[in-house]
């Protein structure tokens, strides 16, 4: 991991050492597109330049993408599931080959878990990447989110990355946001100029006004078309962004909405025993007090007599 440091970015790549020298041509292209790809830090970030060490970068290009999020409530807060589908291509494998190890980062919200990556249907292990380096945070509009690292192996031309992971909405000034981290940038090329999201949100939960941002910059949030189909308390949005390569990109998207639940924080489990705790123990002395009363006043009632 020593290349890290060196080229201030955000992966490594590891491919079997080479016998044959780089010239040194092909090793400046290499080290400056890696500086280049370094300051760039994506939902899926991969960096292509330092994957094949005879300085050949395989150009990355994901023309779609798919992600599912089902919005739920658990133990009284809202909880949503993400299942994220990347069909990315190499699409000058032919001038590039075979690419024995890809590793890769991936941003998580705060508080997610069980969280599952797949590659086709392989499931891969991974890493906390910012335990590890925990200066390396991701920036978004609702905050620094840590990162997990995890190795693609023996993928060539045309590879299918499937990402599974759950988290509980944040609220923010009494509603419940989320927001899912799209960098396509790295993606786009003169060869590969376009790229679409769709998104495809289930909330099975009463809610009251909906909106969809993408983030231009942490504080300009631009609304986004969406259209919604409603059954009872349950409705599904759908949302697709565009992008396009040289063009102003839309940023990040952001959904926030309000519930019955949303206007207060949730209590956790010691909470609520405490909670019932004190309710317990001030009904007890309630009754204990109204028979010491009512004893003590026929008590008095007799004495009088």
């Amino acid at each position: 991991m020593q290349n890290l440091q060196a080229l201030r970015a955000f992966v490594v790549f590891k491919t079997k050492e080479k016998s044959e020298p780089m010239n040194r041509t092909a090793r400046a292209l290499v080290l400056i597109l890696a500086l280049l790809i370094s300051t760039l830090a994506g939902t899926l970030f991969v960096n292509a330049a330092s994957a094949n060490s005879e300085g050949a970068p395989p150009n990355l290009a994901m023309p779609i993408e798919y992600v599912n999020y089902t919005i739920a409530a658990i133990n009284g807060s809202l909880w949503a599931t993400v299942e994220g589908d990347y069909p990315i291509f190499i699409s000058n494998q032919p001038d590039y080959g075979f690419v024995e190890e890809l590793p890769m980062v991936y941003p998580m919200p705060p508080n997610t878990t069980n969280i599952h990556v797949y590659l086709a249907d392989k499931e891969l292990s991974w890493t906390n990447y910012t335990q590890t380096y925990p200066d390396k945070l991701h920036h978004t509009a609702l905050g620094d989110w840590w990162m997990i690292h995890s190795v693609l192996g023996n993928v060539s031309g045309f590879f299918e990355l499937r990402i599974h992971y759950e988290h509980p909405l944040q609220i923010i000034n009494g509603n419940y946001m989320f927001l899912y981290d799209l960098n396509i940038n790295p993606y786009l090329s003169p060869q590969n100029k376009n790229s679409t999201c769709i998104y495809t949100i289930i909330v099975d939960a009463n809610i009251t006004g909906f909106q969809a941002y993408t983030t231009e910059t942490d504080v300009k949030w631009n609304p986004i078309d969406y259209t919604t189909i409603k059954e009872d308390t349950k409705q599904t949005v759908f949302i697709r962004e565009y992008s396009e390569y040289a063009k102003p990109l839309l940023g990040d998207l952001v959904i926030e909405f309000s519930s019955e639940s949303s206007s207060k924080t949730p209590l956790s489990n010691q909470e609520t025993f405490h909670t019932a705790t004190i309710a317990l123990v001030l009904g007890v002395s309630a009754i204990v007090s109204g028979v010491c009363l009512l004893f003590f006043f026929k008590k008095n009632k007799r004495t009088v007599a």
